[in-house]
């Protein structure tokens, strides 16, 4: 009698073994491995032994695929999708709780259905009572969105497929489980299977299907790496719950670029977009010492942004450095120049840098306006109010030239600032009056 064949997979990362073990030995998880299904061992060797029918092609005889695109009726989120969501497109949303994705999602549901699409919203975290009370507050109730509370990947395949629908609002990927897999929802198998049979779905009935991820402690997306790279498109959401703005980037997409930012605003009827992005960043009224003016690209946008500084006395023998919103490998950097350069002894002062309006700086062109706030609160000279400061600061104290100057000029203009201090003038006409810095240490001078 043939000895019947056992094989092991671990529950967080899918290493595979002949026989249980106690430890994983690829992730180092303990009692994470549980038995496969005689049914699920056949169809990995059957997976492995397909092969395909397909033959290489010159590339010159490969046709073009059109890809239709339709508005999700919500304009910062169809800038970020690449102009609009794909039919049979595999989304990827994520971000922490209370952030908004469930409620995002509700009001594009409810938007295209308002358009006559037929959306179907499955989710396993909430019944359809409490749904229907937050779409009534978003104000998205129509007859064309339904709701479906079921955590079965049978079920939901089902109901998707006979009823035809148009778009599919998975909520969330860690709460559906396939009957067909013995392990627990939300393990690496569990996601990877149930994520592969919705990119089949979406593809072969052209469906355009939005996943909500769960988030781990360190702020990527719970469950296997392999579901990123599933999916047609990445979305996080960013921003604390405790305020209004939401911003939301694209980290991948086949569909169109990954530069550009969603910015939306938290109001009692959802998410919306926000229309004058850069006034929710900086105050135009008088700023006290420590306050400077920056112009940041997000995107295909230009945001006004404030940063604030504060340098005080520090009663420890180590300084403390604390940034929010920027980097504070950085910030140290720039400290250090400061102190080589200007002889300035920051050593003996606690500094604390602050981005108004909740935003992460990614870009170096704030450099600049990160020093003028240090050295205005330090000398506790206030700056004027109608000047900004753009440019990267090296490591020589030297200012490079940031990239677009024209986009962050205009941007300026439109808000009625009549200084810049930049490292070059622009080849372009503007009503800005530029003033050129060269070095840190000529930054005093001007101040």
């Amino acid at each position: 009698m043939a000895k019947k064949q056992s094989l092991f997979e671990c529950q967080y990362c899918g290493y595979q073994s002949s026989k249980w073990l106690g430890k994983c030995n690829n992730c180092d998880s303990w009692d994470s491995f549980i038995e496969l299904k005689a049914s699920q061992i056949q169809d990995l060797k059957i997976m492995q032994q397909n092969t395909s029918h397909n033959i290489p092609m010159p590339i010159t005889q490969i046709s073009y695929e059109s890809i239709d695109k339709f508005s999700s009726t919500q304009e910062e989120f169809d800038i970020v999708l690449g102009g609009g969501i794909v039919k049979g497109g595999l989304y990827l949303i994520g971000g922490s709780p209370g952030v908004g994705k469930s409620t995002l999602l509700l009001k594009v549901s409810g938007g295209l259905a308002q358009e006559g699409k037929r959306v179907l919203y499955v989710s396993g975290e909430e019944s359809a009572g409490q749904i229907k009370m937050r779409a009534d507050r978003l104000k998205c109730v129509h007859e064309n969105l339904f709701l479906l509370n079921e955590i079965e990947l049978q079920t939901i395949k089902t109901h998707l497929i006979g009823r035809k629908f148009e778009v599919c609002i998975i909520d969330s990927i860690q709460t559906i489980f396939s009957s067909q897999i013995l392990s627990a929802a939300g393990s690496v198998s569990q996601v990877r299977e149930i994520t592969f049979e919705l990119m089949r779905l979406a593809k072969e009935y052209e469906i355009a299907i939005f996943i909500i991820g769960h988030i781990t402690k360190e702020g990527s997306i719970a469950g296997p790496r392999v579901l990123e790279h599933m999916v047609d498109c990445v979305l996080y959401f960013e921003g604390d719950p405790s305020r209004e703005l939401r911003l939301l980037r694209g980290f991948k997409n086949r569909f169109g670029t990954t530069s550009d930012v969603g910015i939306f605003e938290m109001h009692a009827d959802g998410l919306v977009s926000a229309k004058n992005a850069s006034k929710l960043f900086f105050s135009s009224k008088s700023r006290a010492a420590g306050s400077a003016i920056t112009i940041l690209l997000e995107g295909s946008r230009a945001l006004v942004l404030e940063i604030q500084a504060l340098v005080s006395e520090s009663s420890f023998a180590v300084p403390k450095r604390s940034a929010t919103g920027f980097d504070t490998n950085r910030l140290n950097m720039l400290l250090a120049l400061l102190e080589k350069k200007l002889e300035i002894p920051l050593n003996r002062y606690d500094v604390f840098i602050n981005v108004t309006g909740g935003i992460k700086i990614t870009e170096t062109s704030a450099d600049l306006a990160v020093i003028a706030s240090i050295l205005s609160s330090f000398k506790n000279r206030p700056l004027n109010n109608d000047v900004a400061f753009i440019g990267e600061v090296s490591l020589i104290g030297d200012i490079r030239e940031a990239s677009n100057i024209d986009m962050r000029l205009k941007e300026m203009e439109n808000y009625g600032f009549k200084n810049a201090i930049l490292a070059k003038k622009p080849k372009t006409t503007t009503t800005i009056k530029i003033f050129e810095v060269l070095e840190v240490t000529k930054l005093l001078d001007w101040m």
